[in-house]
Protein backbone atom coordinates (compact mmCIF):
# COMPACT_ATOMS: atom_id res chain seq x y z
CA UNK A 1 0.00 0.00 0.00
CA UNK A 2 0.77 3.72 -0.86
CA UNK A 3 0.14 6.57 1.08
CA UNK A 4 -0.39 10.33 -0.71
CA UNK A 5 1.90 12.66 1.22
CA UNK A 6 -0.47 15.54 0.48
CA UNK A 7 -3.68 13.62 1.66
CA UNK A 8 -2.41 10.93 3.92
CA UNK A 9 -5.09 8.77 2.34
CA UNK A 10 -4.20 4.80 1.67
CA UNK A 11 -4.04 4.18 -2.30
CA UNK A 12 -4.55 0.59 -3.28
CA UNK A 13 -3.04 -0.06 -6.43
CA UNK A 14 -5.89 -1.18 -9.26
CA UNK A 15 -5.66 -4.67 -10.68
CA UNK A 16 -4.64 -4.69 -14.29
CA UNK A 17 -7.47 -4.58 -16.90
CA UNK A 18 -7.73 -6.48 -20.02
CA UNK A 19 -9.64 -7.03 -23.90
CA UNK A 20 -9.87 -10.04 -24.96
CA UNK A 21 -11.11 -10.30 -28.54
CA UNK A 22 -13.23 -13.54 -29.01
CA UNK A 23 -14.86 -14.96 -32.85
CA UNK A 24 -17.32 -17.25 -31.70
CA UNK A 25 -18.79 -20.05 -33.76
CA UNK A 26 -22.33 -19.18 -33.29
CA UNK A 27 -25.08 -16.57 -34.14
CA UNK A 28 -26.56 -14.06 -32.05
CA UNK A 29 -29.38 -15.99 -30.62
CA UNK A 30 -27.27 -19.05 -29.30
CA UNK A 31 -25.16 -16.28 -27.36
CA UNK A 32 -27.27 -15.88 -24.50
CA UNK A 33 -26.87 -19.29 -22.69
CA UNK A 34 -22.85 -18.54 -23.50
CA UNK A 35 -22.97 -15.23 -21.46
CA UNK A 36 -24.41 -16.94 -18.44
CA UNK A 37 -21.93 -19.45 -18.82
CA UNK A 38 -18.67 -16.76 -19.10
CA UNK A 39 -20.69 -14.84 -15.93
CA UNK A 40 -20.86 -18.60 -14.01
CA UNK A 41 -16.89 -18.84 -14.70
CA UNK A 42 -16.38 -15.89 -13.68
CA UNK A 43 -18.34 -15.88 -10.31
CA UNK A 44 -17.54 -19.86 -9.55
CA UNK A 45 -14.16 -20.90 -11.38
CA UNK A 46 -12.44 -17.80 -11.65
CA UNK A 47 -13.32 -15.53 -8.61
CA UNK A 48 -10.19 -13.34 -8.76
CA UNK A 49 -11.25 -11.58 -12.29
CA UNK A 50 -14.38 -9.17 -12.97
CA UNK A 51 -16.28 -9.49 -16.44
CA UNK A 52 -16.68 -5.58 -16.41
CA UNK A 53 -18.18 -5.86 -19.77
CA UNK A 54 -18.12 -6.81 -23.69
CA UNK A 55 -19.22 -5.01 -26.62
CA UNK A 56 -20.38 -7.54 -29.44
CA UNK A 57 -20.00 -7.64 -33.34
CA UNK A 58 -22.01 -9.45 -35.57
CA UNK A 59 -20.34 -9.73 -38.84
CA UNK A 60 -21.65 -10.23 -42.40
CA UNK A 61 -22.06 -14.08 -42.21
CA UNK A 62 -24.01 -13.79 -38.60
CA UNK A 63 -21.02 -15.00 -36.05
CA UNK A 64 -20.44 -12.86 -33.18
CA UNK A 65 -17.51 -11.38 -32.10
CA UNK A 66 -16.73 -9.85 -28.79
CA UNK A 67 -14.42 -7.28 -27.33
CA UNK A 68 -14.29 -8.20 -23.38
CA UNK A 69 -12.54 -6.34 -20.46
CA UNK A 70 -11.92 -8.05 -17.98
CA UNK A 71 -10.57 -7.01 -14.40
CA UNK A 72 -7.77 -9.62 -13.64
CA UNK A 73 -4.18 -10.09 -11.75
CA UNK A 74 -3.21 -11.50 -15.21
CA UNK A 75 -3.93 -12.72 -18.91
CA UNK A 76 -2.77 -16.02 -18.28
CA UNK A 77 -5.98 -16.20 -15.92
CA UNK A 78 -8.18 -14.48 -18.52
CA UNK A 79 -7.33 -16.96 -21.18
CA UNK A 80 -7.40 -19.65 -19.58
CA UNK A 81 -11.51 -18.46 -18.36
CA UNK A 82 -11.43 -17.97 -22.13
CA UNK A 83 -10.62 -21.25 -22.91
CA UNK A 84 -13.12 -23.11 -20.12
CA UNK A 85 -15.81 -21.40 -21.96
CA UNK A 86 -15.12 -22.62 -25.49
CA UNK A 87 -17.01 -22.29 -28.39
CA UNK A 88 -14.80 -19.59 -29.53
CA UNK A 89 -11.48 -18.89 -30.92
CA UNK A 90 -8.98 -16.24 -29.06
CA UNK A 91 -8.28 -13.91 -30.77
CA UNK A 92 -5.70 -10.81 -28.89
CA UNK A 93 -5.47 -10.25 -25.39
CA UNK A 94 -4.28 -6.77 -24.80
CA UNK A 95 -3.69 -5.23 -21.08
CA UNK A 96 -5.52 -2.05 -20.93
CA UNK A 97 -3.44 0.88 -20.83
CA UNK A 98 -6.17 3.31 -19.86
CA UNK A 99 -9.48 4.59 -20.79
CA UNK A 100 -10.24 8.24 -22.68
CA UNK A 101 -13.60 9.85 -23.48
CA UNK A 102 -14.26 13.08 -25.66
CA UNK A 103 -14.04 14.95 -22.61
CA UNK A 104 -10.45 14.32 -22.65
CA UNK A 105 -9.69 16.44 -25.72
CA UNK A 106 -11.55 20.07 -25.58
CA UNK A 107 -12.57 21.50 -28.81
CA UNK A 108 -9.78 23.69 -30.41
CA UNK A 109 -11.29 27.25 -30.49
CA UNK A 110 -11.82 28.46 -33.54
Amino acid sequence: MRFSERTRVCKIAAMPRYMIIRSFEVGEEQMPPIGRRSRELTEGDFPEITWEHSHVVVDDEGLVHTYCVYEAPSAEVVLEHGKKLGKHTIDPVHEIAGDVTPADFPPVAA
